[in-house]
C-alpha cells in the first residue's frame, strides 16, 4: 500500500502550479486561434485548437519530466539514453499534421481547410512554446497568427483577392475549369445521363 501512496505522491521536476499555468496559458492561446476559426465556420474550430494546443504543451512537459526522472539519472542508463529535444518537435508536428491532413481531405471536390490545417499546426508549436515555459513566443505567435487570421482575411475580401475558378464555391459540389465533380450515386438509377 505505501508504494501506491508513493507512486501517486511523486514530485515532478517542474512544480504543479507552473505545470498548471503552462497547460491554462495553451488552453488560451489554443482558444484564441480556434475561436477565430470557429467564427469563420471552419472544420477544425475552437476545441479541436484548444485540445491540439494542450497536448502539444503535454508532451513539451512530459519531455521536461522525463529527462528529469531518477531512473534515468543512474550512471549506468545515463549512458545508455540519448537526449535529442528535437524529437518532441517531430513528434508534435507529426500528429498535428495527420490530424490537419485530415481537414484538408474532408471537404471533396475543392482544395479547402489549407488554412485551418496550417493553423492547428500552428496551434501545436505554440503548444510546445507554453508546454517549454516559452510564454513569450508562444504569446507572439498567437499574436501574429490572429493578425494573418483575421485582418488579412478582411485585406483579401476587400481587394476581392478571393475571386476566381479556383475560390468561388459550386453548387453542384465544386467545379474547376468547368468540370463539375460529383459523388458516385449509391443506386445505378440515380445516375444522369450524359449530355
Amino acid at each position: 500500500m505505501e508504494s501506491l501512496v508513493e507512486e501517486f505522491g511523486h514530485p515532478t521536476y517542474t512544480s504543479f502550479p507552473v505545470i498548471a499555468a503552462r497547460l491554462l496559458l495553451a488552453a488560451v492561446f489554443g482558444a484564441a486561434i480556434g475561436f477565430e476559426r470557429e467564427w469563420q465556420n471552419r472544420p477544425a474550430g475552437l476545441r479541436t485548437h484548444i485540445l491540439v494546443c494542450v497536448a502539444a504543451a503535454i508532451f513539451a512537459i512530459l519531455t521536461i519530466e522525463i529527462v528529469h526522472i531518477p531512473m534515468f539519472a543512474e550512471a549506468a542508463t545515463k549512458e545508455a539514453v540519448k537526449l535529442d529535444p528535437i524529437r518532441l518537435v517531430e513528434a508534435v508536428t507529426a500528429g498535428v499534421a495527420f490530424l490537419a491532413a485530415g481537414v484538408v481531405i474532408f471537404t471533396r471536390g475543392q482544395v479547402h481547410g489549407l488554412t485551418t490545417g496550417a493553423g492547428m499546426w500552428l496551434a501545436g508549436a505554440i503548444g510546445v512554446a507554453s508546454g517549454l515555459g516559452l510564454w513569450q513566443i508562444a504569446l507572439l505567435a498567437t499574436l501574429i497568427a490572429l493578425v494573418v487570421l483575421g485582418l488579412l482575411h478582411v485585406l483579401e475580401s476587400r481587394l476581392d483577392l478571393n475571386e476566381g475558378p479556383d475560390f468561388s464555391p459550386s453548387h453542384e459540389g465544386g467545379k474547376k475549369a468547368g468540370r463539375a465533380i460529383r459523388a458516385k450515386p449509391d443506386k445505378p438509377d440515380e445516375v444522369e445521363p450524359r449530355r
